[in-house]
């Protein structure tokens, strides 16, 4: 059920209750442009042809472990309006030494700093989490993406989906590496 936040009606999280998305996992995720736009190139032939945003995308995507070294990348493709990947958290001790709550993104001229209890319970992201990676990423992109496309925008959120098994990480590696193949099929294909 929506609740309301400051009068207005907000969709409740889809994020898995009580997991912590800073800790050490396999995430696969899907992030949408606004309106479902196809700003990151077309489908030809079941190949994915990138337009300068979608190299914009892609090269971004590729660099994440280079601003939040306890992650590793997997799988991943650009669609024309979407991208997904599997990402990976990887911190020996979880986080708990506390080393990771500052994160130095200086090529995208950001940190995380550490966050007081008091802030995160206001709904900001944990340092080192998923939502702050992913947050990063679609800024990074969304600067240097509206200097090709001036109208260039993510949708606000994005879909998670934890990876429990070797079974599903493997299915999942499937559906991302065929996914330009099935594009007709595909619930982002408008």
């Amino acid at each position: 059920m929506s609740e309301k936040y400051k009068g207005r009606y907000r969709i409740e999280s889809a994020r898995l209750k009580n997991w912590d998305y800073a800790s050490s996992g396999l995430y696969f995720v899907t992030i949408c442009t606004a309106n479902r736009e196809l700003y990151f190139g077309d489908i030809v032939n079941g190949e994915m042809i990138l337009s300068a945003v979608g190299e914009l995308a892609k090269t971004y995507w590729n660099e994440i472990p280079k601003h939040f070294p306890f992650v590793e990348l997997d799988s991943f493709v650009v669609m024309p309006n979407h991208v997904h990947g599997i990402i990976t958290i990887n911190k020996p001790d979880d986080g708990k030494n506390n080393n990771d709550r500052k994160v130095e993104t200086s090529n995208l001229g950001v940190s995380t700093l550490d966050v007081s209890t008091t802030r995160m319970a206001s709904n900001a992201w944990k340092p080192g989490s998923l939502g702050v990676i992913i947050n990063q990423y679609k800024r990074i992109c969304t600067i240097n993406a509206r200097k090709i496309h001036a109208d260039f925008a993510w949708q606000s959120r994005f879909y998670d989906h934890i990876i429990r098994n070797d079974e599903s990480l493997e299915r999942i590696r499937d559906y991302i590496k065929s996914n330009p193949l099935k594009w007709a099929m595909d619930k982002f294909y408008e």
